[in-house]
């Protein structure tokens, strides 16, 4: 008797477990949530409240992911939003919460036996905190670890903060959120991680046609502040912002579980999110395509074909033989940039239709011949090579990891480590060029091409005795930029015309300075970045 009342509890024990494994495919309500059950062999249940769609539990395999003091949410929460659900029979099964505000739509989807939300964001007006972002506010115990920077955007237990409230010192480095970015067309997946069987939890983007900024603006991924692991999707910011935000359908994005690895774009399906039944989405058979071939890209160089109108933005890179086909776009007409890896060298304009694929090629022509005398790093839009810009991505320009900012003196010819990336107002100002040339050249052009400036910093320039003339301030762009861990700006040139006699045969002196009519201390004084300096004729 006594064995047999054993065995039954251990059947009732065993059932009981495998109910909480396999849960059932479903939702219900309860102290006013929704309990959301995803049907999946990895058991994710979570809740979302329906006073204000905030998600205030996350399970995942039996345990509890979701920080208490802090909901998982759109922007900081919605304050107040109607909420509903409802299951949707189609290709698959599907649950969908819908969360309703004045000018903004939060869907959030689960698909039967998947580990996932697929979340989008329909919005008819910038939300008043300006800026649009989901975020995960995850439990730091439970998922410590950050993908794919690590250690960078970890503030836990800072010691002291080195600017605003987002840098900080810990164990000596400098870390901020923003050193988790990652440029829009190397996106693949962002994860926060942990836990004694590797549980993941990330963020995919199949594609960011609503955002601002094009295919080289970053943003914020990921963040263990300590109290909570906070894991983020960004769809538009005033973080180094370069363009206006774009209303509209915003996703779909995902964020799934896993702990079979790290799951990637390329895996990741949305084509079926139109039987959901969500504002704004366009599908497959309302796009069109442009294809064509780019031209005029320098050697060794990436080509980088980009579309963009208000409502929408595209991109794609080219293949050896410069062809392209760009992905499924809105109809519309788009302006249509070449860069040659981030340095525009063209533009056009295209119309799209629904259902079509138009042909257009680019041409580039700025590397046209030119007798340049020297150059100094690459047109390619970026501060590669230059002293410091293998690091300022991942920590502030005060760490102490960095080289020495100056000023400093660049002979040409030297390694391009020994020029500084960027001038800082307070810092390092002014860097000085020194050449040799064989005779006089009479007449010339230096061309300096830069990639972000702040608080209206230019360059003026200084050659021998000669003093050239103060350029106008570039757009303004009302954000830190590269103490924030980003290079990328509108990408201003400036042309100075030497006049003949002021270059001579033998040594030569060139001094370019930072001015501007703001003022600031060390790194967030006025300040520029450098793309490119060339002396031509």
């Amino acid at each position: 008797m006594a064995f047999k009342s054993v065995f039954q509890f251990a059947v009732l024990s065993l059932l009981s477990f495998i109910s909480g494994v396999y849960a059932a495919f479903g939702y219900s309500s309860s102290g006013g949530s929704y309990i959301i059950d995803a049907g999946s062999a990895n058991p994710l249940i979570f809740s979302v409240r329906q006073s204000d769609c905030d998600i205030r539990s996350i399970k995942y395999r039996g345990t509890e992911l979701q920080y208490g003091s802090q909901g998982t949410h759109i922007n900081s929460g919605l304050g107040s939003a109607t909420v509903s659900i409802s299951q949707i029979n189609g290709a698959s099964r599907y649950i969908k919460v819908t969360c309703v505000t004045s000018t903004l739509t939060q869907y959030i989807v689960v698909r039967e036996g998947e580990s996932i939300m697929y979340l989008a964001t329909y919005i008819s007006a910038q939300p008043s905190i300006g800026e649009l972002r989901w975020i995960a506010r995850l439990l730091p115990d439970k998922l410590p670890g950050e993908y794919p920077y690590g250690e960078v955007s970890n503030t836990q237990r800072s010691t002291s903060t080195v600017e605003g409230s987002d840098v900080f010192i810990v164990n000596g480095q400098t870390r901020s959120k923003f050193y988790s970015s990652t440029r829009f067309i190397d996106e693949d997946s962002h994860c926060v991680y942990g836990g004694s069987d590797l549980m993941h939890v990330c963020i995919i983007t199949p594609q960011q046609e609503s955002s601002s900024g094009g295919p080289f603006f970053r943003d914020i991924n990921s963040n263990n502040a300590g109290a909570s692991t906070n894991l983020y999707n960004y769809m538009n910011s005033g973080h180094a912002q370069t363009e206006p935000y774009r209303t509209g359908l915003h996703g779909p994005y995902i964020m799934q579980f896993s702990r079979s690895g790290i799951p990637g774009r390329r895996s990741a399906d949305v084509s079926w999110f139109g039987e959901v039944g969500v504002t704004g989405w366009v599908p497959a058979s309302g796009r069109g395509t442009v294809r064509g071939t780019a031209t005029g890209i320098a050697s060794g160089m990436e080509g980088v074909v980009h579309w963009f109108n208000g409502n929408a933005q595209y991109w794609v890179r080219t293949a050896s033989n410069g062809g392209f086909t760009s992905p499924l776009m809105k109809p519309g007409t788009y302006t249509m940039v070449l860069y040659q890896t981030e340095f525009k060298i063209a533009t056009s304009s295209v119309t799209v239709g629904a259902g079509q694929t138009v042909t257009q090629n680019i041409a580039g022509t700025f590397n046209n011949s030119r007798k340049t005398l020297w150059q100094i790093g690459e047109y390619d839009g970026q501060p590669k090579g230059f002293r410091n810009a293998d690091k300022i991505e991942r920590m502030h320009p005060s760490d102490s990891r960095m080289s020495s900012w100056g000023p400093l003196t660049y002979n040409v010819g030297s390694v391009l480590s020994d020029f500084p990336m960027a001038v800082f107002q307070s810092v390092n100002n002014p860097v000085t060029i020194r050449f040799n040339l064989g005779s006089a050249p009479g007449a010339a052009t230096l061309r300096i091409a830069t990639t972000l400036a702040f608080a209206g910093s230019r360059p003026q320039v200084k050659v021998n005795n000669w003093t050239g003339p103060a350029p106008p301030a570039p757009p303004k762009i009302d954000s830190r930029g590269v103490t924030r861990g980003t290079y990328r700006g509108h990408g201003e040139i400036y042309t100075v015309n030497i006049p003949a006699g002021t270059l001579v045969a033998g040594t030569n002196t060139i001094t370019i300075s930072s001015i501007s009519g703001s003022s600031g201390a060390t790194f967030l004084s006025p300040n520029f970045i450098f793309d490119a300096i060339e002396l031509f004729q």
